[in-house]
């Protein structure tokens, strides 16, 4: 979706308003109809893919994690249940929230992102006053290894954690708040300070994102009995995760907003509405764009939650594979333990996953550089595929007379193509390097080495999503804020600064 999307709009902004010199969304542009279909590719179908892969994952991890740590029947069936019933929860409680969005006439971009904002803490406060009656319901004794206190702080702690990294989302990106501005004043000296000024908003809004998360996390796992099993801390973890993404069905809601906005100017742009249209429009896509960043960063939040989660299922995996080939006992220097009821502390041990094993050590370092080397690839792919678009549109407006005086149309099918083609292709490489690289590791690096591939490519993965996505998202609204009028406004040299880092931040943070 990424790559569709922002190939197209790439190639439609660097030929079209950079060198024809016609406004966004021209008609008269061939990639136009390319770079409104790739918005609801890229941030529509595509987000919701991701979100929904985290939301399901982290029910499975945290009914993995239950189930593991039970030793009866009823026990685990309990743990099984409760992430379902909190996550179908959230879907109806998401339901009554939408409905609580109200706009006035003339509202400015803070207050209707705070009517958004509202709606999702409405949602959630709904969630943990129900949720707790439910899991009581649930298990009226209490569950095997936690009570239902215990369960539920971990749920409001997902909650907390999801509405703040959405609040910390919308300050460095947002044009009403003192990041975005800033680098809308250093347009005014040229590119160079915009990507410059962008990069430094992007690595310091790092900062706070991963402090929530690790605070929150901490806090559930030590709630969970973290300190005296470390099986029973990740299921709180796993539930904190599942209490985050309870709310995505309003999540995904508002971050499904910012590409109807834009396909809305578009649709007034192409069909030659009045002014006042486009520039209601306009101000309703810069809060689309900050909506969009923001459920960028709950998806990257909820997925490191449920990354960690996860790392002690494959703990899991391993005892289900060792019983399977018929592995009774593992010898350490310690003893010997019995596989069907050794702890994930043992597991490590046995194994000696710890970071003065060069194998774990190593595998961190390949992890953390194929969180890098994958974002290459799919920016690389990016760059392929707007190359084809940009060549494709200067072909069009050279060998089709009379686009540019509006009296031919273009051809809108060829841009398409070309977008899809690339997206289905590119994405090849990168696929296979998230299935092949930890096989490759697993088999000459053993355990120890794919725990540290895991923990080094989720830690370095999770600060580089969060730089370049608010990197990204504040980069267009510093564009947006300069169009509003500020330093110069639109057609200024300021202007033209902005928009160069408008293209740069494309690719950042939507793919």
């Amino acid at each position: 979706g990424g790559i569709y999307t922002k190939a197209a709009d790439v190639g439609a902004d660097l030929v079209g308003k950079v060198e024809a010199g016609i406004p966004e969304d021209d008609p008269r542009n061939p990639a136009t109809i390319a770079d409104n279909v790739g918005d609801n590719v890229g941030d529509v179908a595509g987000m919701g893919a991701d979100l929904y892969e985290s939301y399901l994952a982290s029910i499975l991890s945290a009914a993995a994690l239950g189930v593991a740590g039970s030793a009866t029947v009823q026990g685990e069936l309990e743990y099984l249940a409760a992430p379902m019933m909190l996550a179908g929860l959230g879907v109806l409680v998401s339901i009554f929230g939408i409905f609580r969005v109200r706009a006035e006439e003339g509202a400015t971009m803070k207050q209707l992102m705070t009517t958004l904002e509202r709606s999702i803490q409405i949602s959630a406060v709904l969630i943990a006053l129900i949720a707790y009656p439910l899991l009581d319901m649930l298990s009226t004794r209490g569950f095997e290894n936690h009570t239902v206190a215990q369960v539920w702080w971990c749920l409001v702690i997902g909650l907390v954690v999801g509405i703040s990294i959405g609040r910390i989302t919308e300050y460095y990106t947002s044009g009403e708040y003192k990041p975005t501005q800033g680098i809308a004043q250093q347009a005014e000296t040229g590119p160079g300070t915009v990507i410059i000024d962008g990069l430094a908003v992007g690595m310091r809004s790092t900062g706070l994102p991963v402090l929530v998360v690790v605070f929150g996390s901490g806090l559930a796992f030590f709630i969970a009995n973290g300190e005296a099993s470390t099986l029973q801390g990740l299921f709180g973890v796993a539930i904190a995760a599942v209490g985050m993404l309870s709310t995505l069905g309003i999540t995904l809601a508002t971050d499904a907003y910012g590409p109807i906005a834009d396909n809305a100017g578009g649709n007034a742009e192409m069909a030659h509405l009045p002014p006042e249209v486009r520039e209601r429009t306009d101000q309703l896509d810069a809060l689309g764009n900050t909506t969009a960043a923001t459920g960028k960063g709950f998806a990257i939040g909820s997925a490191a939650l449920t990354g960690l989660a996860l790392l002690a299922s494959y703990v899991e995996q391993i005892r289900f594979s060792l019983e399977r080939s018929g592995v009774e006992t593992l010898n350490v220097d310690t003893g010997s333990f019995d596989v069907s009821t050794m702890s994930i502390d043992q597991f490590m041990q046995a194994y000696e996953v710890n970071p003065l094993n060069p194998m774990f050590l190593l595998g961190s370092f390949i992890g953390a550089m194929v969180a890098f080397y994958f974002c290459a690839l799919t920016m690389s792919a990016v760059g392929r595929a707007a190359n084809e678009m940009v060549m494709e549109v200067r072909r069009q407006f050279r060998e089709i007379p009379g686009i540019m005086e509006g009296t031919a149309k273009p051809d809108y099918e060829n841009c398409v193509s070309i977008s899809t083609q690339s997206a289905l292709r590119e994405m090849i490489v990168p696929s296979l390097l998230a299935i092949v690289v930890p096989v490759l590791v697993g088999v000459l690096m053993g355990v120890a080495g794919v725990l540290g591939l895991l923990a080094g490519g989720l830690a370095t993965a999770f600060s580089l999503a969060i730089m370049m996505a608010n990197a990204g998202g504040a980069w267009d609204n510093a564009k947006k804020y300069i169009e509003e009028g500020h330093h110069g406004g639109k057609g200024s040299e300021a202007h033209k600064a902005a928009v160069v880092g408008d293209t740069v931040g494309d690719p950042f943070k939507d793919t």
